[in-house]
């Protein structure tokens, strides 16, 4: 079991890893070693996380996860798969932590009796800077 928050945490049976040759300059390494790792982690059918944290993880993840509900993590920073295990490991529970902060709601507020006055009293000056422009006379 990996532990990512307070009561939540993930069975690594849930966790589908594969290796896929990394992207960018390297030489021989890249073209013949295949030490990027890309994870799966079934979110939508995942047991281990409450439904309010998979519907936070699922719009935080965004186009990371697919049609099917599945997040994909990939990671290609490091030349051994080992260390781009871990940091794809740690890339999901990071994001798995964010989605297990429930937002905080917002309380609706209102304005102060000072920023309504100030409000009306600039109303009051601009309707008669626009008052005083008047009609041109005649003459001009």
């Amino acid at each position: 079991m990996i532990p990512i928050a307070n009561r939540i945490e993930l069975d690594e049976n849930e966790l589908e890893f594969s290796f896929i040759r990394a992207s960018g300059p390297g030489g021989q390494n890249v073209n013949k070693v295949s030490t990027a790792v890309r994870l799966r982690f079934d979110v939508r059918h995942s047991p281990s996380l409450p439904d309010g944290v998979r519907s936070r993880l699922i719009r935080l993840a965004g186009r990371r996860v697919t049609e099917q509900g599945e997040l994909i993590v990939t990671a290609q920073n490091h030349r051994s798969q080992e260390r781009n295990r871990q940091e794809a490991l740690e890339k999901l529970v990071d994001l798995i932590k964010r989605a297990a902060v429930p937002p905080v709601p917002r309380r609706p507020t209102r304005p102060t009796a000072g920023s309504r006055k100030r409000r009306l009293e600039s109303k009051i000056r601009r309707g008669t800077i626009k008052r005083l422009r008047g009609k041109g006379s005649a003459e001009d």
